[in-house]
């Protein structure tokens, strides 16, 4: 073994949270940095992911706080005409090659070790053991290691289907379908996700007509509508988005009555309206793509699926037939894990669990300066009480709360204050430049108006 490498911090994992989480330690103190992933490069699940995927939200949003990501461009052509663009999986591999190559390294004050296991030896020492060669490297960290893949799930690119398939069957992940070679007759796309949406809308895209997708979906999902969260010049509207929110929620007699209430105003979507939808897991969709979706009239919704059979798909609820020239497409798998909370800081580590709803860069570079400027682990607790990855409709109203809360705690830390009106990944932090925008004005008294309403009628509803 070669000798121990000191470090402040241990971060495990080098996805997008412990990347944010990371800049921002590096740009809010002088702490070194140790990096390990099992994965050959920086990018987390970017690095598997099926080749046609693109973040759901503006690339000006995601990222680290120090490196912008993208060129801040409007689609002029396709579904995304008019919105600001969203980085594909090719660019945001390169982006986090550049971020670790090009701003953490050079610092002098980062290691990063990739291709690499972490584990922790029976006196407790921190080991990294590398993939290639086997080689052991103690690591003595002096203050905290990261656990940055605690709510880490699993993604179909990387995972079995979560169902039997008979020998014979075809069934694929959704990435093959860009490499297909022989054409199916038909393909079977299966999940609800933002996966399944995406290979729906990538098929329907490419050609294929909406006659030969049978869709299954055991659950019906509400989607944000893209339109409401654009940055730039589309930050009033953006603003005026959670006024309408904060209307509704302080207005509505019910979890289903808020979310009707959004509906009518745009900001929540859904494929099917006759079918109400027990799903909420904060992806975006165009109006584009969701008339796009409204294509596909062969959807099955029996439950989940069992096992794949040579002529049948058995679900939960009964079965549908299949033959040997249709593609299942995968697209299940548990998604994000949703583990027993545990304070996010402790004595002796960081453990990084989402914090409320928002962009998911957001919330871990704030967990770095919250690291990086307040001392006292039970004030950083205070602060950043974690909560489970939302799932269905109630979740997104309960993390809505838990945003307000946040920001009522944190209001009393400047450092803080002061960072999150400065990140880009804040997306509010460039609201003062329209200032005098109406739209502005008019939800700045809604906030007056409906916040505090707002707040206690969600406890109501939640309880």
């Amino acid at each position: 073994m070669r000798e121990p490498l000191e470090t402040d911090y241990l971060v495990v994992g080098t996805g997008a949270a412990g990347m944010a989480f990371t800049d921002a330690l590096l740009s809010q103190s002088d702490a070194t940095v140790t990096l390990v992933d099992r994965r050959h490069a920086p990018g987390g699940h970017w690095i598997d992911a099926y080749p046609f995927v693109r973040l759901h939200q503006p690339s000006a949003f995601y990222g680290v706080s120090s490196v912008p990501l993208g060129r801040d461009a409007v689609g002029q052509s396709g579904i995304n005409a008019g919105f600001h663009e969203m980085a594909s999986a090719d660019e945001l591999r390169a982006y986090y090659a550049h971020v670790m190559d090009q701003h953490f390294l050079p610092t002098g004050r980062v290691r990063h070790f990739p291709c690499s296991d972490h584990s922790i030896g029976p006196d407790g020492q921190h080991v990294i053991t590398s993939r290639l060669t086997g080689a052991v490297q103690e690591v003595r960290v002096r203050r905290k290691p990261v656990d940055t893949g605690y709510l880490e799930g699993r993604i179909p690119a990387t995972s079995p289907p979560p169902f039997e398939v008979a020998e014979g069957v075809r069934c694929v992940p959704a990435g093959d379908i860009a490499r297909l070679t022989e054409w199916p007759e038909r393909y079977v796309v299966i999940g609800t996700g933002k996966t399944a949406l995406d290979t729906c809308i990538w098929l329907l895209s490419h050609g294929v007509s909406a006659s030969a997708i049978q869709w299954v979906r055991p659950r019906e999902a509400w989607w944000l509508n893209r339109r409401f969260y654009q940055p730039g010049e589309g930050l009033p509207d953006f603003f005026a988005g959670v006024g309408l929110q904060l209307k509704a929620m302080a207005q509505g007699t019910s979890v289903d009555d808020v979310f009707a209430r959004l509906e009518a105003e745009g900001l929540f979507l859904r494929v099917d309206t006759g079918v109400v939808p027990t799903m909420s897991r904060g992806a975006m969709i165009s109006e584009a793509e969701l008339a796009l979706l409204r294509q596909i009239e062969d959807v099955v919704r029996l439950g989940h699926v069992r096992r794949i059979e040579r002529d049948r798909i058995v679900f939960d609820g009964g079965s549908v037939p299949t033959g040997p020239e249709t593609l299942h497409v995968h697209c299940a798998a548990v998604g994000l894990a949703r583990p027993a909370l545990r304070p996010v800081f402790e004595p002796d580590r960081v453990t990084l669990q989402p914090l409320f709803w928002g962009f998911a860069c957001y919330p871990a570079a704030l967990l770095g300066v919250i690291e990086a400027t307040i001392a006292d682990t039970a004030e950083k607790n205070r602060v950043c009480p974690p909560i489970r990855y939302w799932d269905e409709p109630r979740d997104y109203l309960s993390t809505y709360l838990a945003r307000m809360a946040h920001d009522r705690a944190c209001a009393s830390h400047p450092a803080v204050v002061a960072w999150t009106k400065s990140s880009r990944l804040n997306p509010m932090s460039g609201l003062g430049a329209h200032r005098d925008h109406p739209l502005v004005a008019q939800t700045s008294a809604d906030l007056k108006q409906y916040g505090a309403v707002a707040a206690e009628n969600l406890v109501k509803l939640l309880q």
